[in-house]
Formats: structure tokens, C-alpha cells, sequence
């Protein structure tokens, strides 16, 4: 972790978008620290919270992108390569399995702020051969989420961003329940401007 801190130091928002890139595409990078470390980064760096939040969550979208292809394409047999070589990927994988055929296509939106889960959620979706015309806007919703509560809280702290996973690791079981609460809110309120658009539509027509 010493390295990637050094490199994000070093190269600023070009190691930021790879780094984060490839967390997202299932490296064994956590982001509970290397996102806070962005933006405390970023902060120092007196680069504004509105040019390192769209370029973290485009490099999310890219890299979970890359884990979906990779579930797409691969399949189960890539997720049972993956137990048997990091058997403590297991609990992860099933978890992230089990969600995702419990709650959908929301389920890679909330999986996504979920321990365990986030990490291997796009692989499940992939092998699963989830629309992507579905996969990657619910993908963006909660990335958006996700690392703009841990971008923004390095972003606020600075050189005391490792704070940001010590709180993480302390409140994370009450942290959780409120974020799944914002992401459903979210869901609700875009199902009900989908119906309501699509009333409005359906009255046009008729009243043409």
C-alpha cells in the first residue's frame, strides 16, 4: 500500500485514475484507502473535489466494466478458478452471488457499498449476462455514491485521511444501513420519474 500511496504522491491524478481502475476491476486494492488518499491527495494538491470525483467514478465504471467482460466471457469457470486459487475469495463470491439472485439488478447497485460484496458483484452480473444497458447505469449510481462519500471525507480530513478507515472498520455496520437507505431512495425516486414520464407520454397520445 506504501507504493501506491507513493505513486499517487508522485503522479497525482494519473495514478489516482489507475489505481483506482484497477480496485475497481478486482485488484486486491482496498478502497476504503486508496480512494480517501485520492482525495486528501487531490485536496493538498488544491485540485478541485468536482475534477477527481468524475475522473474516480469514470475509472470505476472502466474498471468494473473490465470485471463484467471478464464474468461475461469467462463465466462460471473463471469464478471457480478464483475460489480454488484464493480459497478466502469464497465467502465473498458466494455472498456476492447470493445477492445478486435475492435482489436483481439493484443488487449491483447496493452491492457496491457492501463488504464482501462490492468486490466481486461485477463478475457475478457478468456471468449472469445481466443487460449491460442495465449493468453499467446501476454500476454508475453506485460508484457515484461510494466514492463520493470516501473522496469527499479525504478530501475533508487531508493528511489525516487514514482516519477515513479506522471509522470505516469501527462504524461500518451502522454506516451500511443508512447508505443502503440512500441508494433506495434513489431507486424509488428514479422508478417513480420513469412511470411519471411515462404517463405523461401516454396522455400526450391521447390527447393527440
Amino acid at each position: 500500500m506504501n507504493f501506491l500511496s507513493q505513486l499517487i504522491y508522485d503522479y497525482g491524478l494519473v495514478a489516482m485514475f489507475f489505481i483506482i481502475m484497477l480496485e475497481y476491476a478486482c485488484f486486491p486494492v482496498s478502497s476504503e484507502i486508496v480512494l480517501p488518499l485520492s482525495g486528501a491527495v487531490a485536496s493538498i494538491n488544491n485540485t478541485h473535489f468536482l475534477v477527481i470525483l468524475p475522473l474516480s467514478v469514470l475509472a470505476g465504471v472502466i474498471g468494473t466494466g473490465i470485471c463484467y467482460g471478464i464474468g461475461w466471457f469467462g463465466g462460471g469457470a473463471i469464478i471457480n478458478g478464483i475460489k480454488k486459487r484464493f480459497p478466502k475469495s469464497e465467502k465473498s463470491l458466494d455472498s456476492s452471488y447470493e445477492r445478486f439472485h435475492k435482489n436483481g439488478a439493484s443488487a449491483v447497485c447496493i452491492g457496491r457499498v457492501i463488504p464482501l460484496i462490492r468486490t466481486y458483484i461485477a463478475l457475478i452480473a457478468g456471468a449472469a449476462k445481466l443487460s449491460p444497458s442495465i449493468y453499467f447505469p446501476y454500476s454508475f449510481l453506485g460508484i457515484t455514491i461510494w466514492n463520493t462519500l470516501l473522496i469527499g471525507l479525504g478530501y475533508s480530513l487531508r493528511e489525516n485521511y487514514s482516519k477515513v478507515a479506522t471509522y470505516y472498520e469501527r462504524y461500518k455496520h451502522n454506516l451500511i444501513p443508512v447508505l443502503l437507505v440512500l441508494i433506495g431512495f434513489f431507486i424509488i425516486q428514479r422508478i417513480y420519474k420513469g412511470k411519471k414520464i411515462k404517463k405523461m407520454s401516454y396522455k400526450i397520445n391521447e390527447d393527440i
